[in-house]
């Protein structure tokens, strides 16, 4: 009996693998789509137009970085509550909400003329933020899909990898053509037009699946987050913290980075929009290995790949070639982040209550993205950019030692 169910589970029938193709054609490949668009059209856009904002605008770096800084917080903040939400069933009110809530202020932020409404209308999309991008939509797959989840989570982020590589150079063609302000209406109109309606067909089909898939959630949020006792849920949370501060520094500043090391600005634009291409390489090797190797591994290659970055970025002023190095390493390491760090969550804190825990881990996380643009600002004001890098590649030292903590006082789910 043990080997027949064991033949079973690891070998589905043709008519689950017909079942299999059509679920994922109906949520995972919409998802993906949609989350694509929304990463470029609001996250990704910040970094794509800062330096158009301080010259038209004329607010300083800080101040601008300041107010993506406190999207992010915000966005953190929100991440729990958007979780609890998921976790009853409200995944598509949170998702399509969030996005729809975001076109409207990015033609809200096309208007701005002043600091206060820059940063106010900021704060407003943190929350959009919250209900909208890799967290939302992964609580919503990992409920949905059950044990298919992984592979699901895979392909979305397979195909948002490339969200940066259509932020970039469109918000460059865009604003060259008309200015940035139609940039981000156009950019609205994308999200309402293809991003809405891919959203709510996914969702649909995602609550059908859950309806009978989905574990259901501890009665009491105070019971769910016990799980905040244990050692290695604060680990986990200052691993993220950490990585995603990391890359935060480096995506928030990088075509100032890459101008201060002496690349012109059509190579500069190119080498940030090839991050997005190399989350997906990273991505694609990961699952040629993932079957040898164990996910504890994974997570030091993910380190170690983001050390060699940020050696390679600190030396690019000796040889710009070293570019080359920068970009493969930092979208490589960091795209396989984004695939196994649900994965990390549910091996070490388990699946029950996974919209609340991720919503939770999810503050570290959003919080290391949220104070990095800030953080780098600053630390180029006291000592340039070369004082930014050297804290970029010493970053993945202290995330490696955090993890290996974590995996050491992991209990038993």
């Amino acid at each position: 009996m043990s080997t027949k169910n064991q033949t079973e589970e690891t070998e589905p029938t043709s008519e689950d693998q017909i079942q299999q193709k059509k679920i994922f054609r109906k949520i995972v490949w919409p998802f993906a789509i949609a989350e694509t668009l929304v990463w470029a059209a609001y996250y990704y856009s910040f970094p794509a137009l800062l330096p158009i904002w301080e010259a038209d605008l004329g607010f300083s770096k800080t101040a601008l970085t300041g107010a993506f800084t406190l999207s992010l917080i915000v966005s953190a903040v929100a991440a729990p509550i958007v979780g609890r939400l998921i976790d009853y069933g409200y995944g598509k009110v949170v998702f399509a909400g969030g996005a729809a809530f975001a076109s409207i202020l990015l033609i809200l932020l096309s208007q701005v003329t002043e600091i206060w409404q820059f940063y106010a209308i900021w704060f407003a999309i943190g929350i959009a933020m919250a209900g909208s991008l890799y967290e939302a939509c992964f609580a919503i797959i990992t409920y949905s899909m059950g044990a298919n989840a992984k592979r699901a989570i895979t392909i979305v982020t397979l195909a948002a990898g490339f969200a940066g590589t259509v932020s970039f150079p469109s918000a460059h063609f865009l604003s060259e053509l008309f200015d940035w302000r139609i940039t981000l209406i156009c950019f609205a109109a994308v999200i309402i037009t293809v991003c809405i309606p891919l959203i709510l067909y996914g969702c649909h089909h995602a609550e059908q699946e859950a309806s009978y898939r989905a574990p259901k959630p501890t009665p009491s949020i105070r019971k769910a987050m016990v799980v905040a006792k244990a050692p290695t849920f604060w680990l986990l949370g200052l691993t993220f913290f950490l990585l995603a501060f990391n890359h935060g520094m480096v995506i928030s500043h990088m075509l100032p980075i890459l101008d201060d090391r002496g690349l012109s600005e059509s190579f500069a634009v190119l080498a940030a929009s090839m991050i997005g291409p190399m989350q997906v390489t990273g991505r694609l090797i990961m699952l040629a290995f993932e079957r040898y190797v164990s996910v504890f591994a994974i997570c030091c290659a993910c380190f170690a790949s983001a050390f060699i970055a940020g050696c390679a970025l600190l030396l690019s002023n000796l040889s710009p070639l070293l570019i080359i190095p920068f970009v493969v390493f930092q979208g490589g390491g960091y795209g396989v982040l984004s695939i196994i760090r649900p994965t990390v969550i549910s091996e070490l804190l388990g699946r029950k209550d996974f919209g609340t825990i991720a919503g939770l881990l999810a503050i570290g996380f959003m919080a290391g993205s949220a104070f990095s643009p800030t953080s780098a600002s600053i630390l180029w004001e006291n000592g340039g950019y070369d004082l930014v890098i050297i804290v970029v590649a010493f970053i993945p030292i202290m995330a490696f030692l955090s993890l290996l903590a974590a995996w050491k006082v992991r209990p038993k789910v």
